[in-house]
């Protein structure tokens, strides 16, 4: 199944934002400058420039690291490619959380990649959590080998929308509509994250698939990472209300471009594993937000 073709206006559009957005990797100068790691010092290594980072899985540890601060709102987005081969039960993780722990009161973005089996496919997973509820997985296989080359993982996050980007490709929009139910991440600031862990008790085929500990170490790598987003600063930051300084709360970037939306439609036709919003069986009654359009 081929891919239809970027549309050229969205890919210059995402080129120029990007250009423009502030690049934690060339501001930083360093990994230890914009994030601190959680992990033994031989589950993770850097190129000698410092600006390829390899973060590791073995028997013993994982590994992972966050932001010294905080965001609310903005654009996030860094190069990954994942563990090759045999990954099945392994999980890399990039994402978003209030918490630095997975606390019961916390708001979290997340993008979560499934190990497989060698020549089966990857899965993304991501979720919404609204004060410590999620419960709104989706699933989708990609249209590329993610174990080949780095691609591009981003999120939006604004006001009226979270949109998660594959490669500047809008796989999933979760709309802000003033649900009854208040379920959408708005209040809280955020640290970014990434991890690779074991979690073969559900990744890989709902658990069936252990993770073979002769494959390991299991590696990940990350480049390029970019921020640009509005910086928390207690107790009054200057982005705690939108004021559309910023092209990620301009109007422009409250919902899908009409090419956008294209590429959006064939994602969901071709793409999507697991939707909950189509789960009746999970759900006796479905979540507010799937009862509107993406773009409504």
């Amino acid at each position: 199944m081929e891919k239809r073709a970027y549309p050229f206006l969205v890919l210059l559009f995402i080129t120029i934002l990007l250009a423009l957005s502030c690049s934690l990797s060339e501001a930083a100068g360093s990994f230890d400058d914009t994030f601190s790691k959680s992990c033994p010092e031989n589950n993770f290594k850097t190129s000698e420039d410092g600006q390829t980072w390899y973060l590791s899985l073995d028997k013993d540890a994982g590994c992972g690291f966050m932001t010294k601060e905080r965001y609310r709102y903005g654009w996030f987005s860094m190069k990954l490619k994942l563990v090759g081969g045999d990954s099945a039960g392994v999980v890399t993780a990039y994402y978003m959380c209030s918490e630095n722990a997975a606390g019961p009161e916390r708001d979290e973005l997340d993008i979560e990649f499934l190990g497989n089996r060698t020549g089966q496919p990857y899965l993304i997973q991501t979720n919404v959590y609204k004060n410590g509820t999620g419960n709104r997985e989706m699933r989708h296989s990609l249209w590329f080998d993610p174990t080949e080359d780095f691609h591009t993982y981003s999120i939006l996050w604004n006001t009226h929308q979270i949109v998660f980007f594959v490669d500047a490709v809008p796989i999933r929009v979760f709309k802000n509509a003033n649900y009854t139910n208040n379920f959408f991440p708005n209040e809280k600031p955020m640290y970014l994250f990434s991890s690779i862990w074991n979690a073969d008790d559900w990744a890989t085929r709902g658990g069936l698939e252990k993770t073979d500990w002769k494959k390991a170490p299991f590696v990940s790598t990350y480049k390029d990472s970019n921020v640009d987003g509005c910086q928390w600063e207690d107790p009054y930051p200057a982005c705690v209300a939108t004021t559309t300084d910023n092209w990620w709360d301009q109007y422009n970037a409250w919902h899908l471009s009409e090419d956008q939306k294209k590429d959006y439609g064939w994602v969901q036709r071709n793409l999507v594993i697991y939707d909950y919003c189509k789960d009746t069986e999970r759900f006796a009654k479905l979540p507010e937000e799937c009862w509107l359009s993406p773009w409504s």
